[in-house]
């Protein structure tokens, strides 16, 4: 027997321990797993979801330790699939550990582990690779003594993706410093081609072995269902919830819109739970579990459950929303019927997803005078500052700005340190001309999933042509190649019941207790806003990511300035009803409005008209119109000097024994509430009890 064959038998014997006894490589399996163990390659596997590509990785892994070589680094993006990787390699005798934000006070006992040869495999969080300790101290010797280094889910390398993330990029730096002869594997199972070209050029130039296979998923029966509005969307849900197979999972494209749908099909007595980035991590362990021992129908969930997350009986996925990508379509739908015959995919779209798409698209890199600005604060200072410490300079909220600072590390113009960032005085330009690119493409997915939607072709092969996939053909088994599609039938009492749920007025809007940090030397305040200034948890109408009231909030508050419609006002009427405030409130006060002054005046006054109170008169807007603002410390600054309290206001305030209502459009930050109800208070009111129409989430 060859050397060769020798090896491909001891593969085979080892893939056998981790997926039993029938298990048998695939040719494109063991061409990776030869090339990373002899001849010590890199190489990209573009697979489906099923394939085997973790299969890759931990024979590798036996057969390189077996050979004295040091244990494989895993990167990998979701402490789900750590949880999932680390059971499968137990189960083939891989030691395998994993060092992330949850696991901090097993660290120093993990890397001793390591260091003591036990530990077979180490999965690392992406974020991990700029934490400066683990950056400068850990990485370099895991990386000087690694057998191989894994990057799953390789697509968030690129910005091309559908989940490009600024941590995955510094892999290149990490990939660039690696000793010679150390194997580097990366796994995706979706990416188009210029992804594939992209991730192939940052592990190895023109060197990289790539290996690309048929996308085609034999179980899966794709299909959409059209309907007019969201009650009648979920309504259809809850009628044929029950007749999909086995579990699965019901995707949504905000937390808003799961919590609402889980609540429907609760109340339709389907075993559901929602399941959110919002969701604390014990409850979330808890719903996978359910979800896995099959003691739930569905987890209604965003993306939050995606990549990762192994269950290979599920029976169907459906959409309520389109995602804005086919790529990001595919990649979701791809976690159903991998060990099933059959499971049904069926999307749910809906007129309301735009606007999401545009929510998401506003997140795109900032413009470059933004960024000029920060580079300019932190050049301009001898020390490092903290994402908190520069929120208050810079006109992004912390989401945008800890992503800006992250793409500008991976660039060199930045660098993380104890205590936060500095700048390295490194030359940068802003490549603008890439991410108007990046945006024109995201605009061009965005369209192909709309065609997707009314195409009368194949699904199947739509999806993969989006993919890039050179064997795309029609699949025999969607909608459009069957001629069998879902019935759109929704009967009216269902509808009824789903239109209730979802126009179920009353969301809770919790006051601000805390001042935002840095703006103590203009403002003079920090700390806790003391309890007398502020306001009492208060009633919004609806969120706007809600799918009930969220889409006609959006398009009154998009349209010129008008009254409030008579059925929002029927539905404010009945949270007034329903609250259960301590005293009933003894007046009504407003807002004064530069952009929609008819909207909240006549709002005010027809609240106390209907409640039989006073209309006590309006906070006054004053100076020039201020910009929008996106975080805490600007956003205050903006509004602390745009309202005052007119004379008959405040006199009105004195004689008032009891609570204000007091009457807005929107909460958007809450900046604006917190500063009426300071100065409403400071003018003699007892307690503020704010009411709007509109929260964001």
């Amino acid at each position: 027997m060859s050397t060769s064959d020798q090896l491909r038998d001891e593969a085979e014997r080892c893939l056998r321990a981790l997926a039993g006894d029938g298990a048998r490589l695939r040719d494109d399996q063991w061409t990776a797993i030869n090339a990373l163990v002899v001849e010590r390659r890199r190489a990209l596997v573009v697979q489906r979801t099923g394939w085997g590509k973790s299969a890759v990785y931990f024979v590798a892994t036996r057969l390189l330790r077996a050979r004295g070589a040091g244990p494989t680094v895993i990167v990998s993006p979701l402490l789900a699939l750590m949880r999932n990787q680390i059971d499968a390699a137990d189960r083939a005798g891989i030691h395998a550990r994993t060092v992330n934000s949850s696991n901090t006070g097993d660290w120093e006992q993990i890397f001793a582990e390591v260091e003591a040869g036990a530990v077979d495999v180490l999965l690392v969080s992406p974020e991990r690779l700029n934490n400066p300790e683990f950056r400068d101290l850990v990485l370099p010797k895991l990386a000087a003594g690694a057998g191989l280094v894994v990057v799953d889910e390789a697509h968030c390398i690129s910005d091309w993706g559908h989940d490009f993330r600024p941590d995955y990029r510094r892999l290149r730096t990490l990939l660039a410093e690696l000793p010679p002869g150390i194997p580097v594997l990366a796994t995706t199972a979706t990416a188009n081609s210029r992804v594939t070209q992209d991730v192939a050029e940052q592990l190895a130039g023109d060197d990289a072995l790539v290996l690309r296979g048929p996308l085609e998923r034999e179980s899966l029966h794709l299909a959409v269902v059209t309907l007019p509005t969201a009650a009648q969307r979920i309504a259809w849900l809850g009628d044929r919830l029950g007749e999909l197979p086995g579990s699965g999972i019901i995707y949504t494209l905000t937390v808003a819109a799961a919590h609402e749908i889980a609540g429907y099909l609760s109340d339709r007595g389907h075993r559901v739970a929602a399941y959110s980035g919002q969701t604390e991590q014990a409850e979330r362990l808890q719903h996978e579990q359910d979800l896995l021992d099959n003691n739930l129908k569905a987890l209604v969930a965003t993306s939050a459950l995606g990549m990762g997350f192994d269950k290979p009986d599920l029976g169907f996925i459906v959409h309520v929303g389109a995602p804005q990508s086919p790529v990001a379509y595919y990649q979701q739908i791809g976690r159903a019927g991998r060990g099933v015959d059959r499971a049904e995919v069926i999307l749910l779209p809906g007129r309301e997803d735009r606007d999401i798409w545009a929510y998401f698209a506003s997140l795109a890199f900032p413009p470059e005078p933004t960024v000029r600005q920060t580079l300019e604060i932190l050049q301009s200072t001898d020390r490092p500052l903290s994402t908190g410490a520069l929120e208050p300079h810079v006109d992004l909220n912390r989401t945008r700005l800890d992503m800006m600072l992250k793409v500008l590390d991976v660039d060199g113009a930045v660098r993380r340190v104890k205590g936060g960032w500095t700048a390295t005085g490194q030359p940068w330009s802003y490549d603008r001309e890439r991410y108007d690119r990046v945006t024109a493409e995201r605009r061009r997915e965005q369209q192909t999933m709309l065609d997707y939607i009314t195409t009368t072709t194949c699904r199947e092969e739509y999806l993969r042509r989006q993919l890039d996939d050179p064997d795309a053909t029609p699949c025999g088994r969607c909608d459009n190649c069957t001629g069998r599609h879902w019935p759109a039938d929704v009967t009216e009492k269902s509808t009824t019941q789903a239109r209730t749920r979802l126009h179920r007025p009353g969301v809770d809007v919790a006051p601000r207790r805390m001042w935002p940090a840095g703006v103590k030397d203009d403002l003079g305040v920090s700390g806790r806003i003391p309890p007398t200034l502020q306001a009492e948890t208060g009633r919004a109408l609806g969120r706007l990511t809600d799918i009930g009231w969220g889409t006609r909030l959006r398009a009154l508050l998009a349209a010129p300035d008008t009254d409030v419609p008579t059925d929002m006002l029927d539905a404010v009427v009945r949270i007034l009803a329903a609250w259960d405030w301590p005293a009933r409130p003894a007046g009504v006060v407003t807002i004064g409005s530069r952009s929609r002054p008819r909207l909240v005046t006549t709002f005010g006054r027809q609240i106390a008209e209907i409640g039989r109170l006073p209309y006590l008169g309006e906070l006054t807007p004053v100076g020039d119109p201020t910009p929008r603002r996106h975080n805490s410390a600007q956003r205050l600054r903006s509004v602390w000097h745009t309202l005052t309290v007119p004379p008959d206001l405040a006199t009105a305030l004195r004689t008032t024994p009891g609570p204000i209502l007091l009457v807005d459009d929107q909460i958007e930050t809450g900046w604006t509430m917190t500063i009426a109800t300071r100065l409403l208070k400071e003018s003699g009111a007892q307690s503020i009890l704010p009411l709007t129409l509109a929260t964001p989430n």
